[in-house]
């Protein structure tokens, strides 16, 4: 008898978990999008400055028209102070999840600041540029995924590497000069 309470007790425990799954369920919903709908206010502030950047590589550089347009459609998004961002950069919480990206990518270089670099530094970029490029490491095949325009053509590869080798032999022959003068 006692054996068959205890079986009773646990068959209508059973019973009203059940019949409690869908309330629950329903109120987990709720709760998971209020949190989205509320997460959708908190942004970080955007990386987009349209003006003239006067420390802008293309300021301290020669930068041919043909790189600059290739820099602008496969760099600029991540390594400057102007990004374009896609449509759905504007919910949460992938805009976070972007901005992140975006700060790291101009930890490493920002074309918008590189006049404010140090000659070691500008020339390590340069490096850096050709390396990466001739590897396909950049643009990241997380970014050409999404942005099939960002994805540089052998030639546009070409083009990139040739220009920042020419600019770091160039920094490199002046460093020289100055040395011996």
């Amino acid at each position: 008898m006692i054996f068959s309470g205890q079986f009773h007790y646990k068959e209508s425990l059973g019973l009203s978990l059940r019949k409690m799954r869908p309330k629950m369920l329903k109120k987990i919903m709720i709760g998971l999008l209020s949190l989205f709908v509320i997460i959708q206010f908190i942004r970080p502030d955007k990386n987009s400055n349209n003006e003239s950047q006067p420390n802008d590589i293309a300021v301290s550089f020669a930068v041919p028209n043909d790189v600059q347009v290739v820099l602008r459609k496969a760099c600029y998004d991540c390594h400057s102070n102007s990004t374009n961002y896609p449509w759905y950069a504007f919910v949460q919480p992938i805009y976070w999840w972007l901005n992140n990206h975006i700060e790291e990518g101009k930890k490493e270089l920002n074309f918008s600041e590189f006049g404010t670099y140090t000659l070691r530094r500008k020339l390590k970029k340069f490096n850096e540029i050709s390396g990466e490029v001739t590897e396909a490491e950049m643009p990241l095949e997380s970014y050409t995924w999404m942005h099939k325009e960002a994805k540089l053509t052998r030639e546009e590869s070409i083009l990139i590497v040739n220009w920042a080798n020419l600019m770091a032999n160039k920094m490199e022959q002046d460093s020289m000069k100055t040395k011996i003068l």
